[in-house]
């Protein structure tokens, strides 16, 4: 994977304009796009309505395109590459995880199976792509793991009990949210996390000028984002060794804020 460009603010004029001339192809995709966020923005100008109207239409033409995978050989291995570096950094059979924006459950198949029965909780915002997280479940054969997929009107997850989930863990979805969003889910996290608990989330990373592009790709600085976890009793840590793996994204694991 090529190097990260962590200066480019994607969202400027001089940016696109030279993407588009190297990469011609790219652009009636582009263009489709922003078809449909104009159009998708006047009908829903809250994020989360406009996000699960995304996900809506790209669910209906493919489930792990939607979730970001161009195919389902990459759909594989970007799963396996959560799950192998959460078993790597101290998941274990017996930990109760809440995955936050399960999707169609591109790593949760491997979490649901690794768990104990009962000890993967999935939520996610469109219920459409849920109904693929189910159709997941059966093609895998997980059902007596009894996994719970759950959707949710936003991140204040307060129907969850306190202090329960071990692993909270969050892939490629910061890196649709804007700000205020990613703030409502770090103010009430905490919450559900277990004493010694963690809540690992991606980003995408810029050292530059924070953007988005359209309103579905946002850029956020390490410090950004730190200084919102702290803000709310929790203490962030920049994990180099993700950057490592062959992923576009950042990664951050947020503990509670020793006493």
């Amino acid at each position: 994977m090529p190097a990260k460009n962590l200066t480019a603010n994607r969202a400027a004029l001089g940016h696109r304009v030279g993407y588009a001339l190297r990469h011609p192809d790219r652009v009636p995709r582009h263009l489709a796009r922003a078809a449909r966020d104009l159009w998708l923005s006047r009908r829903h100008p809250d994020h989360i309505a406009y996000y699960r109207a995304v996900m809506r239409s790209d669910t209906r033409t493919d489930p792990d395109a939607a979730v970001g995978s161009r195919n389902r050989e990459r759909w594989l291995a970007l799963g396996a590459m959560q799950f192998d570096y959460l078993l790597g950094h101290g998941l274990r059979p017996e930990h109760r995880m809440l995955e936050i924006g399960c999707g169609n459950l591109r790593g949760g198949w491997r979490f649901i199976r690794h768990l104990e029965p009962g000890h993967y909780y999935g939520i996610d915002i469109s219920p459409d792509i849920l109904f693929a997280a189910q159709d997941t479940v059966v093609a895998m054969d997980l059902q007596k793991r009894l996994p719970t997929l759950t959707p949710v009107r936003d991140l204040t997850l307060g129907f969850l009990p306190e202090s329960h989930f071990d692993v909270v863990h969050a892939h490629s979805v910061f890196s649709h949210s804007p700000l205020p969003v990613i703030e409502e889910c770090l103010a009430h996290v905490g919450r559900v996390l277990a004493p010694g608990g963690w809540f690992d989330f991606t980003f995408d990373r810029t050292e530059g000028e924070e953007h988005h592009v359209l309103r579905e790709d946002f850029y956020y600085r390490v410090e950004t984002l730190v200084t919102l976890a702290e803000k709310h009793g929790l203490r962030a840590r920049f994990m180099a060794d993700w950057e490592k793996l062959p992923h576009g994204q950042s990664k951050l694991r947020l503990t509670h804020a020793e006493p």
